[in-house]
This record gives C-alpha cells, sequence and structure tokens, in this order.
C-alpha cells in the first residue's frame, strides 16, 4: 500500500462498514504515477484499492458502493470495461464523475465503502 499522498487515512472502520479514501494509480513501489493505458491505470487504482482493503481487513468481494472520478469522459468505456472485469455480480453501485483534475495529475480515482 502507498503511503498517502496528503492529509488523509487511506480508510476509516465504522464497525462493519470500511471507508476506503480514493486511490490513483500509484505505484506502490516507488510511489510514483503509473502513464498507462487508462486500462492499465483503472487496474492500478484498483489493486491499490485492494491493498487498503486488506489493511482494514476487508477485500474487493465486500465492496457495496464505489465512485470513480474520471478527467476525461473520452475514457469511460474503457474505463467500465476494465472495472468490470474486476469486481464479480452484482457490481457494486457507482458513480462516474467527470472532474477538472485529480492529485498528481491522475486520469482516474477510484474510492469505495465494504461491508463485512
Amino acid at each position: 500500500m502507498s503511503k498517502p499522498i496528503a492529509s488523509y487515512s487511506p480508510f476509516r472502520r465504522a464497525g462493519n462498514t470500511v471507508y476506503c479514501s480514493g486511490q490513483i494509480p500509484l505505484l506502490p513501489e516507488t510511489g510514483d504515477l503509473l502513464h498507462g493505458t487508462i486500462t492499465e491505470e483503472v487496474h492500478q487504482a484498483i489493486d491499490n484499492l485492494d491493498a487498503v482493503l486488506r489493511a482494514a481487513d476487508s477485500s474487493l468481494e465486500r465492496v457495496i458502493k464505489t465512485t470513480v472520478f474520471m478527467i476525461d469522459p473520452r475514457d469511460y468505456t474503457e474505463m467500465d470495461s476494465a472495472y468490470r472485469a474486476r469486481f464479480g455480480d452484482p457490481l457494486p453501485a457507482r458513480e462516474a464523475v467527470f472532474v477538472a483534475g485529480l492529485p498528481k495529475q491522475a486520469r482516474v480515482e477510484i474510492s469505495a465503502i465494504a461491508c463485512d
């Protein structure tokens, strides 16, 4: 799990619910931002989210809701395909929000809520 890049907790637990801060495609070995295809970046962001969930004694399988932040609407279809490859049915509830910018100039950020 990468070290947070600002003043926030990677996750907070409230009872059986885990709230995960947004994850961008940082490479855990170096902390550098991955610059690849949107598919590669989505997979890295979800890998980072998975590491945060594991640190909270949870997992991707327990995710009930996500928010995906993106800077380019043209990346939506490719993001959706990469996202679907990582989450099983039933898929988590989700919003996809287009924003002017993200930390470290990332193209995608994903946050999640999981229930045990």
